[in-house]
């Protein structure tokens, strides 16, 4: 989840109140307060489903209605401005939305320059699916000339980026520059490249990659140029949040005239989305039973505009959604606003209306033998995520695809999870590779679902990372597991090509071969980005039953 870093006496300035109560209040408005030995700052999670939140900005503006001071539909005046931005018909199949916006009169503190690179950041992540779909541009306008073009451009065309002193084309950013590295793969197969330019012909973005040197935002910028491209529309529900966030640092937001083809845009577009919802449904969804003017209030808490359509005792309710909220997509998310508006903490707890004797269920009673004797022998439990993708389950695994009935993503929103993972021994690779900042050794392990042929079965899986891993700890760990579960295994070698030849096993139970480990093989090292030996486990442990026997 998204990590906020709130420093206190900027947020205190900002809502309105002290410090000790809207950390006292901030958990019950769906926050996970991070430990923080600092003075000065707290980290905050909030869950992905509220960018707007993303930001120290939009987290005091919520504060002030959930605390009562400040409640209903916040107002944002978008002054007429005079600035234009021409999209060129060639970005058409590249990247062919774009929204922007001028923000001026800033002034920024280092807690406002450090919240809004990381609003960018968290949206590219949170709403862009790492810029893909949304990428984000902040520049010094006072330094560019309008009016602006967005254009396809040659990879030839070259400009200075971020953080280069030097000049260079679109195709050498991508392979010198960090982020042209990082994201090069969302322009592949593309002949040109997306480019935002001047009157002048000087570059403010190149987008999804990086922005140019000449509009990097500093200490005594003022005036802010937005840009937000992108491939779907929630592009101009990026650009209202980073311009509403501005606007309560006190920034003037102006309009620019974004010039299509198909007919020109107006932007940013702050008008609210107007919803008509029933008081019975939110009861009835949420368990209270709550007034139309009672219901009304809870959504005033959390920034909503609330009218009771009708007389006394009206069933109907018309809400404005705040132009900033990307997640109000069914009726149902309005009521959950409500819920929290009134206050899980008010809830009366009751007792349930039926009495019943819970007991494990044998599958989960079996997780937790594995699970006795995994930590018994030093390794650590994790939970990796049961998405992956192709890249990672097998080639950089050295497996083959096609050996295996793979269930794939119909619609997957990111590269990185496109298909059911088949083993779970990647992810753990991936958990280490992650966390080589942290000592060694490192063992960790997981139990959980796989997903091969249409079926769901049982894997339990475990690496080890140390500068002296070998064949030998990893055999002697397999022989204790299987010792402690009084099942007795055969070892037979392996062709399992992600293990070092000659320093790999595959396991036998009962003829059946159950499961495989050894010594990672080195392009499996080298494919995760580990540069230590590591060793690895990874069985079927739903065939051990019944020809083994549970513990417990």
């Amino acid at each position: 989840m998204p990590v906020v870093r709130l420093y206190y006496e900027d947020l205190e300035e900002m809502v309105g109140a002290s410090r000790d109560l809207f950390m006292a209040r901030i958990a019950m408005m769906g926050a996970d307060i991070g430990k923080s030995d600092e003075e000065d700052y707290v980290d905050v999670e909030f869950f992905p489903d509220r960018p707007d939140l993303y930001s120290s900005e939009g987290v005091a503006r919520a504060l002030q209605g959930f605390l009562d001071i400040k409640v209903g539909l916040p107002e944002y005046h978008v002054h007429p401005g005079e600035i234009a931005l021409k999209v060129d018909p060639s970005v058409e199949g590249v990247r062919p939305l774009i929204g922007c916006a001028v923000v001026r009169d800033l002034e920024f503190s280092d807690p406002a320059i450090e919240s809004l690179m990381d609003l960018q950041e968290d949206l590219h992540w949170g709403l862009g699916r790492n810029r893909r779909k949304v990428a984000i541009g902040v520049h010094d306008i006072s330094r560019v000339v309008p009016p602006f073009t967005y254009f396809a451009a040659d990879p030839s065309f070259k400009f200075v980026p971020l953080d280069f002193d030097e000049s260079l084309s679109m195709a050498e950013i991508l392979k010198r520059h960090p982020k042209g590295i990082g994201y090069a793969t969302i322009l592949e197969g593309f002949d040109r490249y997306p480019l935002i330019v001047d009157a002048k012909g000087d570059v403010l973005s190149f987008p999804p990659i990086i922005n140019g040197e000449l509009t990097r935002v500093r200490d005594d910028t003022r005036d802010l140029f937005i840009d937000v491209t992108g491939t779907d529309p929630v592009v101009y529900k990026a650009l209202n949040i980073v311009v509403t966030a501005l606007a309560e640092r006190g920034g003037r937001i102006e309009s620019v005239r974004v010039e299509r083809a198909e007919g020109d845009l107006t932007l940013p577009d702050l008008s609210a989305a107007i919803w008509n919802v029933r008081v019975d449904d939110a009861n009835a969804l949420i368990g209270f039973d709550l007034s139309a003017e009672e219901v009304a209030a809870c959504l005033e808490r959390m920034r909503f505009g609330a009218k009771v359509r009708g007389g006394p005792g009206a069933d109907e309710l018309e809400v404005s959604v705040p132009p900033y909220r990307a997640d109000i997509m069914h009726s149902w998310d309005i009521f959950e606003d409500a819920a929290k508006g009134y206050g899980y903490d008010n809830l009366t707890a009751t007792l349930p209306g039926t009495v019943t004797v819970g007991e494990p269920h044998p599958i989960e009673v079996r997780k937790a033998d594995l699970r006795d004797v995994m930590v018994g022998l030093g390794y650590l439990e994790t939970m990796p995520f049961t998405l992956t993708s192709e890249m990672v389950n097998f080639e950089r695994m050295r497996r083959r695809s096609r050996d295996l009935e793979v269930t794939r993503v119909l619609h997957p929103i990111s590269e990185l999870h496109t298909m059911v993972r088949t083993s779970i021994l990647p992810s753990l690779l991936e958990i280490i590779a992650i966390n080589q900042h942290h000592p060694l050794p490192q063992s960790i392990f997981a139990v959980g679902d796989v997903l091969e042929g249409g079926r769901t079965r049982q894997d339990l899986a475990a690496a080890s990372i140390h500068s002296s891993a070998d064949f030998a700890e990893i055999r002697s760990a397999v022989e204790a597991l299987f010792g402690e579960l009084a099942i007795e295994v055969e070892i037979r070698s392996s062709e399992d090509g992600a293990f070092l030849e000659g320093r790999r096993g595959d396991l036998m139970v009962g003829g059946e071969r159950v499961g495989s480990f050894g010594e990672f093989h080195p392009q499996v090292l080298q494919s995760f980005g580990l540069d230590m030996p590591a060793v690895g486990l990874e069985l079927r442990w739903d065939r051990l039953w019944p020809a083994g026997r549970s513990r417990l």
